[in-house]
């Protein structure tokens, strides 16, 4: 037994879908399936975890991995984004899933995944927890869990607590299984903008509109201490990774970065690049680099070495309300920015590589990488919860932007289809593979002169093959013809004429002296009576 592992990219095709089958929408030869475009996406990791499992027993280095290559063949070969460190861009979600919306249309301010990343949970304007699964993006449950808005949530270290603050400034702890245990007022009635847990799961940051962040003991949910120093409501707050620091974003124009020191309370330093006021701040995985996102229309990011600013990233055309670095790319973050657009940026890069412009119809107020890095899921001002997943190898510009989600008609997405992948076919793309028109042009010209041959060996270009391919579409368009029933009056009168004319017709007598004269001599003489 030879082990062959480039066998299993062998490309199996089925046979094309006529478009007569297509179009048989009505009419006796119509069939009963299932609408395509109807059937919900499910997006499960596990198949690329076995690709993984398959591929490192005879790929022990990277450069033996082969290359992913645009085109479907290349489908069933997908990794892990944690197996392809090297190609950051193989994670930019730019394919849109599903858009998700509660049965009450309310915003939604804020959202997170679970640890192991089977549900994510938003929380709404009204108050209330909702669960989506996390593979078909489905509604599981809707739960009840604060009397206000929902303005921040998010999740221990240990993956134990869950903590919800809401807009009357209430924290309440939660179990992974959703049950609230314990509940208090942290800042009296102002909105909590922000939580943030210390590395150790020990303490607790919250952030205000009161314009303080207060630190909270949270197993004793006693206050520690209350930093002061913005002049404004403070809009985000983010502990370090691994150290004992926390920094702060607020409305306040002149100070609107602030760096605090969480056992005394001080302030640590003060970035005042930004022009406006912080809408969110975020720190990478590895401890050195700050992201904040202000209404300033720009994303600036920080190294917390030299405590100077290493990039500013201008793209989007109103304030940035959220970004999110991703959990397995160091180098690779997302905004969001008030008119609902999403950017994907390069550390190295001050140019977005991907923007999507209408993402939302509204500011996207929260935004979070599911833990394997597949998926993004965007919470948005516009009452919607949208999915984000990577693009598979083949890949049309449909696929991209989520069109064949909302496309109805299959008959006119084929034919897009079709018109979109045709010249891939026709038009010669390698050098010394094809003739000149010239040459094509003379020899259609010698071959038509011979009539016996000029219906079979006649050469198209790829302008005829194009029309070729144009005209079979259109004959397969055309709509069955269903033959029709004479009208009834019609047969009814041909009823009663059959029945007169049939031998012994006695039944209808009465039909000759009302409607019509019969030619008598005619029959005596054998003929058959004339109708007049």
């Amino acid at each position: 037994l030879i082990f062959r592992p480039c066998r299993r990219l062998q490309r199996h095709d089925l046979p094309p879908l006529s478009m007569d089958v297509m179009m048989m929408g009505d009419g006796p030869g119509r069939r009963l399936r299932k609408n395509v475009a109807n059937v919900r996406r499910h997006v499960d990791y596990v198949a690329t975890v076995l690709n993984h499992a398959e591929s490192r027993l005879w790929q022990y280095k990277r450069w033996q991995r082969p290359v992913q290559q645009p085109d479907e063949l290349y489908q069933n070969t997908a990794l892990p984004a944690r197996c392809t460190l090297e190609t950051p861009v193989d994670c930019i979600l730019t394919k849109f899933v599903r858009a998700a919306m509660n049965k009450v249309k309310c915003p939604v301010y804020s959202l997170c995944w679970t640890p192991e990343g089977k549900r994510l949970i938003t929380g709404a304007s009204t108050g209330e927890f909702t669960l989506w699964n996390g593979t078909a993006f489905n509604f599981e449950t809707i739960l009840q869990a604060h009397d206000s808005a929902i303005r921040a949530m998010t999740w221990s270290h240990n993956e134990q607590w869950l903590v919800s603050a809401d807009h009357e400034g209430f924290i309440k702890y939660w179990q992974p299984n959703m049950n609230n245990v314990h509940m208090y007022q942290a800042h009296k009635d102002e909105p909590v903008r922000g939580l943030s847990f210390a590395p150790t799961d020990v303490k607790l940051a919250s952030a205000s509109d009161d314009g303080t962040v207060r630190i909270w003991d949270f197993a004793r949910c006693v206050e520690e201490r209350a930093m002061r120093g913005h002049g404004s409501e403070v809009r985000c707050v983010a502990w370090h990774p691994f150290k004992g620091m926390i920094v702060t974003g607020s409305r306040d124009s002149q100070q609107p970065v602030k760096l605090w020191d969480p056992r005394t309370g001080d302030c640590l330093t003060t970035l005042q690049d930004h022009k406006s006021s912080v809408m969110a701040v975020d720190w990478n995985r590895n401890g050195n680099w700050l992201l904040t996102a202000g209404r300033d229309h720009l994303v600036k990011l920080y190294d917390l070495r030299t405590m100077k600013e290493m990039y500013s990233y201008k793209g989007h055309k109103k304030e940035v309300t959220s970004v999110a670095w991703h959990p397995i790319h160091e180098g690779l973050f997302v905004s969001g920015g008030g008119d609902g657009s999403i950017a994907y940026w390069l550390v190295e890069n001050e140019k977005e590589v991907a923007f999507l412009e209408h993402a939302h119809d509204q500011a996207v107020w929260a935004m979070k990488f599911h833990p394997m890095g597949h998926i993004l899921a965007t919470g948005s001002n516009d009452n919607n919860t949208k999915f984000w997943a990577r693009n598979r190898p083949g890949d049309t510009q449909e696929d991209i932007f989520g069109l064949a989600s909302f496309t109805t008609n299959m008959v006119y997405h084929q034919q897009f289809l079709l018109s979109d992948r045709t010249p891939e076919l026709t038009y010669i793309f390698l050098t010394g593979m094809g003739l000149d028109e010239e040459v094509v042009e003379k020899m259609n010209r010698d071959i038509t002169s011979n009539p016996a041959t000029a219906h079979h060996t006649m050469l198209l270009m790829p302008e005829d093959l194009n029309a070729r391919h144009q005209h079979n579409a259109n004959i397969g368009a055309k709509k069955t013809l269903i033959k029709q029933p004479p009208p009834k009056k019609a047969q009814r009168q041909f009823e009663r004429m059959w029945n007169v004319s049939k031998p012994g017709g006695g039944g209808c007598k009465w039909f000759f002296h009302i409607s019509c004269s019969v030619d008598f001599a005619g029959a005596l003489q054998g003929e058959p009576p004339e109708w007049r």
